[in-house]
């Protein structure tokens, strides 16, 4: 089945995109490409039908997240949501991009009675579908919706979203900057750069031949969530780094990757709609335009720091061989302990949640953002 679907994809996908290049003069910008890439409807990788999370490559699977690898990072990201939900005085949680459904799944089970409405708001149709099939015992509990209403009240999760919105990727020379979009070559692509006014929010002395990504859709997907939640708290779990580490001139490279069969790449140019493509986030970034928008920042800290403050070691200590095994990759700097990291905002929640949230109470990196 994937394999049909694949060939059909690899054939529909990119005539959209060659078309859209066409309608823009010759020359699409990265974002617009990543969008159509990951986006369009019924061919783009998180529209079409193939399977993405699992733990191994012979599932089918591209990646595995971190409520896949183990059912102890819901039920220890519940704590702190349970305390964001009395603070705000809300029963409420909204997740954006659930993927699987398998992150829902143990959020609903851990807070129980705490949480009467769990709100998903995904593109994907078809992850969706998938999804109303692992939360069908939660009943009308869970609704879907397409975009965020206009005033919304309660706590929010994103687990790896922000990194799958597109990027706009620029290019230095050594003297000045360019966009670099994507052209057609053949029946495939090829990188194209113009001049531009862009510049990374944070650029030191960087060498030539640095290639780098700005994020302004991540940027203006926070700034709405911040204008419209009129009360509430949201975390975002993802891999990334403030400004001064993700503008770095060692990191000329950038960071988009490509992800599939559990392998990664960095041509996003091939295979369109059979893998992922996604960047680390700039934090620094989503906190200034939160902070504009109106929301507190509470905490910032890694993966490992923010589930040992929730209570994970305690858990582990009832957790059979695998299960501590599988939990362990959530916390070891090698795995996804370090490079994740967790972000916290709040708005109209009690001052002792704001001062204190379990989450951040040791470790907190809110200074370096």
């Amino acid at each position: 089945m994937r394999a049909i679907e694949s060939a059909s994809v690899s054939a529909a996908l990119p005539r959209l995109i060659h078309a859209a290049i066409a309608r823009d003069g010759g020359w699409l910008p990265f974002d617009r490409f990543m969008a159509l890439a990951l986006y369009a409807p019924g061919l783009g990788y998180y529209a079409n039908r193939s399977r993405k999370f699992g733990m191994l490559p012979q599932s089918g699977s591209d990646f595995v997240t971190a409520p896949e690898l183990s059912p102890l990072f819901g039920r220890v990201l519940a704590r702190q949501l349970a305390q964001a939900l009395r603070a705000s005085d809300t029963r409420e949680l909204w997740e954006f991009g659930a993927g699987s459904g398998a992150l829902a799944s143990q959020l609903l089970d851990a807070l129980g009675a705490q949480v009467e409405r769990y709100t998903i708001v995904d593109l994907s149709g078809s992850l969706r579908e998938r999804q109303r099939e692992r939360l069908a015992l939660h009943g009308e509990r869970v609704r879907w919706v397409d975009a965020l209403p206009d005033a919304m009240q309660g706590v929010v999760v994103g687990n790896e979203v922000l990194d799958a919105m597109p990027v706009q990727l620029l290019y230095f020379d050594g003297t000045r900057w360019f966009e670099r979009g994507v052209v057609a070559r053949g029946d495939g692509f090829a990188w194209g750069d113009r001049p531009t006014a862009l510049a990374p929010p944070f650029a030191p002395a960087l060498p030539p031949g640095t290639v780098t990504e700005i994020h302004p859709q991540a940027e203006a997907f926070v700034a709405t969530l911040a204008e419209r939640l009129t009360r509430g708290a949201a975390f975002f779990v993802d891999y990334g780094f403030p400004a001064a580490e993700y503008y770095h001139p060692q990191r000329s490279g950038g960071t988009l990757m490509c992800h599939r069969a559990h392998r990664a790449d960095t041509d996003p140019l091939a295979d369109v709609g059979a893998k992922d493509i996604t960047a680390h986030v700039d934090f620094s970034g989503i906190a200034l335009v939160a902070q504009d928008a109106g929301l507190d920042v509470i905490g910032y800290t890694t993966q490992a720091h923010f589930l040992i403050n929730c209570g994970v070691m305690e858990l582990l200590q009832h957790a059979d061989l695998p299960a501590r095994a599988n939990a362990q990759k959530l916390l070891t700097e090698h795995e996804m302990g370090e490079l994740f990291k967790v972000i916290g905002f709040a708005k109209g929640c009690d001052a002792a949640f704001t001062d204190a949230p379990i989450g951040f109470a040791h470790g907190d990196r809110t200074h370096t953002l």
